[in-house]
């Protein structure tokens, strides 16, 4: 199978979305320091590059987070050539790939929740380079609480997403939602 590598931008300008035809992974990982890819042979080749700040693997693409100061029209072909050399190659994601169907636990609203976020929420966001998981869910005061990675981490516009989109969504289709709330990172 010949790998094909195309680019994508995102929300936030600081992330590009490189995109293969194969899929990388069931899930998603992220590894926003150098020292949390050390079991990620892929990401850990990738922070071998000096202008790498971030890596984040999702389906069938890496979302890269560059340094301040640099352009992405200096690396974007670097990064697109190691991405396709890496995925012909077969570098692992992860070392242990023992991935399983989301299992959803908690009350029924928990569950409904997590499986809005999964079904509606999650492939949206996957659009964008980033991924979402559910934290949790305070019935006293209706607060769902998210984690944000890839790209939606510390993007400008994830707010808006969240605020508009994700908790728009959610007090439609589960009404003891009062608001969604970002864990921070």
């Amino acid at each position: 199978m010949t790998i094909n590598v195309y680019t994508e931008q995102t929300p936030n300008p600081a992330t590009m979305k490189f995109m293969v035809n194969k899929l990388l992974i069931n899930g998603s990982e992220d590894f926003a320091t150098k020292e949390s890819a050390e079991h990620s042979p892929f990401a850990k080749e990738l922070f071998k590059f000096n202008f790498v700040n971030g890596v984040f693997f999702a389906s069938n693409f890496v979302t890269i987070t560059k340094t301040e100061g640099t352009d992405w029209a200096d690396v974007e072909p670097i990064l697109k050539e190691f991405v396709k050399g890496a995925v012909e190659s077969e570098y692992k994601i992860k070392e242990d790939t023992s991935e399983e169907a989301p299992a959803f636990e908690g009350t029924d609203t928990e569950i409904k929740i997590q499986q809005i976020l999964h079904d509606y929420v999650r492939p949206a966001v996957e659009q964008d380079g980033g991924a979402i998981s559910y934290k949790s869910f305070d019935e006293n005061d209706g607060v769902v609480t998210v984690e944000l990675r890839g790209s939606c981490s510390g993007c400008p516009s994830s707010i808006i997403t969240l605020k508009s989109g994700i908790q728009n969504l959610l007090q439609r289709m589960v009404p003891e939602v009062k608001e969604v709330v970002s864990e921070a990172l």
